[in-house]
């Protein structure tokens, strides 16, 4: 047997291909779940992740939105002009600071939530159902871990 197939043996025993492949169909399997269900509510993903991180952490600005929910400047402005000409965000401007937009879930956007996120907690519930609770946490603690080392890789 030749090096280069020993080689390809030894790497074909390794999981970390398996994971990355593994990993990417459970993520999408259960992200477009999770879209089904906030479509349902006539609203994407990106304007309810908008939504619901005004909603749950108060006035953001919009760059702290777009890092946050991992959006170009770009994209995160037309995201809220939409949400505010729906009334349910609006953009107050720094008062020390004109290049700085903060923007703040109005009373309107604040119901919608409330009325909503009941619902969409018990689909999550559901959605992750294949898990018990005790490998819920067992997976959040492993893929924490596998998130921070990658991000650290990214930021050497």
């Amino acid at each position: 047997m030749d090096q280069e197939k020993k080689e390809y043996l030894i790497k074909k025993q390794d999981p970390s291909l398996k994971l990355f492949v593994v990993l990417s169909k459970a993520y999408r399997a259960v992200s477009d779940q999770v879209a089904k269900d906030i479509r349902g509510y006539e609203l994407n993903t990106t304007d309810f992740g908008v939504l619901e991180l005004l909603y749950h952490q108060g006035e953001q600005t919009l760059q702290k939105i777009g890092d946050k929910i991992l959006l170009a400047s770009g994209s995160i402005t037309y995201v809220v002009d939409k949400l505010e000409t729906k009334g349910l965000v609006r953009r107050i401007p720094c008062p020390n600071d004109r290049r700085i937009t903060y923007a703040s879930i109005t009373s309107t956007g604040e119901q919608l939530l409330n009325d909503i996120f009941p619902q969409h907690w018990e689909q999550i519930e559901a959605i992750t159902a294949g898990l018990t609770e005790k490998e819920k946490i067992q997976a959040i603690e492993l893929l924490k871990k596998l998130g921070m080392y990658a991000d650290r890789l990214t930021h050497k």
